[in-house]
């Protein structure tokens, strides 16, 4: 039999309790719009590397420009030096014409015989100043045209020196640009894993907190992803889809960053069914744009977003045959009233093409 002195305590524990059960939420709740260290750092591992990987693109194509000019400065250093070659083999031939005439009219006896059998030593004098003259000019242009070859064939060394330490930093920089990419596509690879295993449990992991660039916007409306290549269009047919496409497809690598098009509040993020993980933002005056098969979130449910602000990263999530951006404008958030987004996006400043 239980003491009745006990009874009174068995209340206030039994309070305790509850209220430590209440304040301790659980594990489902604690995941929610929280995100792992290691899936941040992907994420972010991505973006770098997509910067990384553009400057390194850009300095491989500066380096091979700069190369190709030099190249460019090498044939016309060729052509030059070929016109002087040309021409000190002109000054060479007359010289030789010259030396010949004077060995027929008599040059090829001494002076002192000349002087003595000439018939008017005055008109000897003369020819004989003259052909100094014409042997010093003669000279004096071989001589100038030998410094010029030797300068040019110096420029030339140079040049060539030139051209050799611009290939080698182009091969630098190509071998650099390779291993970017090389570990940017590892990465993208854990980056869509990460999306699928959220895809199949179909729970989000929560935003992805990235260092946005700081980028001006100078419309209202702006394109969904900045570099890409439109693929099936509103309103196409195809296996993939039950009726008709209802959005635009926009090509694009995995963990390319994706954009609002417009100022709104985001009124959805889901992680599973044919959409993959998708959002869904209301704008202002009655639309809503959606943003599907991405690889990763950065804007959680409800939060309000501007014009070109990084939402997620787009991947191959869900019922999709290869990385790109599914992209709907709709009427309702809910699918099965979606509009063409391409001459919406037109109407409002934003031409997609």
């Amino acid at each position: 039999m239980r003491s009745p002195r006990r009874q009174p305590l068995l209340v206030p524990a039994l309070l305790c309790a509850f209220a430590v059960l209440v304040a301790r939420p659980t594990d489902a709740a604690a995941g929610v719009g929280r995100r792992a260290d290691g899936d941040s750092g992907i994420s972010a591992q991505v973006v770098r590397l997509y910067q990384d990987a553009a400057l390194a693109t850009g300095r491989y194509e500066a380096g091979r420009q700069e190369a190709e000019a030099q190249r460019a400065r090498e044939r016309w250093f060729e052509e030059l030096l070929g016109r002087e070659r040309r021409e000190i083999a002109v000054l060479h031939e007359g010289l030789g014409r010259i030396a010949r005439a004077q060995y027929r009219d008599g040059g090829g006896l001494p002076l002192t015989a000349q002087i003595i059998f000439a018939t008017d030593p005055a008109e000897l004098m003369r020819g004989q100043h003259v052909f100094s003259r014409t042997t010093l000019a003669v000279d004096n242009a071989v001589e100038k045209s030998r410094r010029a070859e030797g300068r040019l064939a110096a420029d030339e060394a140079k040049a060539a020196a030139v051209r050799r330490r611009l290939e080698r930093r182009s091969a630098e920089l190509a071998a650099l640009k390779r291993d970017i990419e090389r570990t940017l596509e590892e990465a993208r690879g854990q980056l869509q894993g990460q999306a699928d295993a959220s895809v199949a449990a179909g729970s989000c992991q929560g935003a992805v907190r990235l260092d946005q660039p700081q980028q001006a916007v100078e419309n209202t409306w702006v394109t969904p992803v900045t570099a890409y290549e439109l693929s099936a269009g509103f309103g196409s047919g195809g296996s993939h889809w039950a009726s008709r496409h209802t959005g635009q497809d926009f090509a694009v690598p995995i963990g390319t960053p994706v954009r609002a098009v417009g100022a709104g509040r985001v009124v959805k993020v889901s992680c599973g069914g044919a959409f993959g993980i998708e959002i869904v933002i209301e704008h202002p005056g009655g639309y809503y744009t959606q943003y599907a098969h991405l690889a990763a979130v950065t804007v959680d449910q409800g939060e309000s977003v501007a014009p070109g602000q990084w939402i997620g990263q787009s991947g191959t999530s869900g019922n999709s045959t290869g990385p790109h951006l599914h992209f709907e404008v709709r009427v309702t958030p809910e699918a099965g009233s979606a509009v063409d987004p391409v001459p919406w996006l037109a109407a409002r400043g934003a031409p997609v093409g």
